[in-house]
């Protein structure tokens, strides 16, 4: 039996990273609120410190750098007036780089992104962020219908257990490493963060 490939590989795809010079870097909900509670991710920590380096490396390159954020509800989950809704401070935006706000999974909907990417004239982005099956996934996804090249930095994105519907749970190491195959098999090209230069 042969090794299993991807439709990208099948189809002969490019499959090398882009440059981050010639990106948008997308940071997806690298909020507070998955450091501690209820949605506390088990591999959040080193991902904020490999997203952290992403990012210095992507503002030394010259990318395009957008931050988005759940908002939530007040008082409740990502609340963005509280310090749980708030983006990590490892993670602060500069002024010249938005923020933007969303209350979907798809980082797309509801929102500007597609026009402030469509803005830079680049077509490759770069996602990283949490949860790798949720907002992550979601707005890769939308990315492809968009017509956007996308790169997921997958040792800077984590997710949490979830049930398996059978009583019992899949860790979010599994989680996540089914998350990033299902993408890599027509939506993105996973990459490490230190391949992206």
């Amino acid at each position: 039996m042969t090794a299993p490939k991807t439709l990208l590989e099948l189809s002969g795809a490019d499959l090398n990273p882009p440059k981050l010079t010639d990106s948008c870097l997308v940071l997806i909900d690298i909020q507070n609120e998955y450091r501690a509670g209820p949605l506390a991710l088990p591999d959040a920590e080193p991902a904020i410190v490999i997203a952290a380096n992403l990012l210095a490396r992507a503002r030394q390159s010259g990318a395009a750098i957008f931050h988005v954020a759940h908002k939530g509800r007040a008082g409740g989950l990502f609340d963005r007036e509280a310090e749980r809704g708030a983006i990590v401070k490892s993670l602060t935006p500069l002024a010249t780089e938005p923020v933007i706000e969303k209350a979907l999974p798809n980082a797309f909907a509801g929102t500007d992104l597609q026009a402030r990417l469509a803005a830079t004239g680049r077509t490759n982005i770069v996602l990283a962020g949490f949860m790798t099956h949720m907002c992550v996934s979601s707005t890769a996804r939308a990315a492809l219908d968009l017509g956007l090249r996308t790169t997921i930095a997958a040792d800077a994105c984590a997710t949490r257990d979830l049930p398996d519907g059978h009583g019992g749970a899949l860790s979010a190491r599994t989680i996540h490493e089914v998350a990033v195959a299902e993408l890599s098999d027509r939506f993105a090209i996973i990459a490490r963060s230190d391949a992206l230069t």
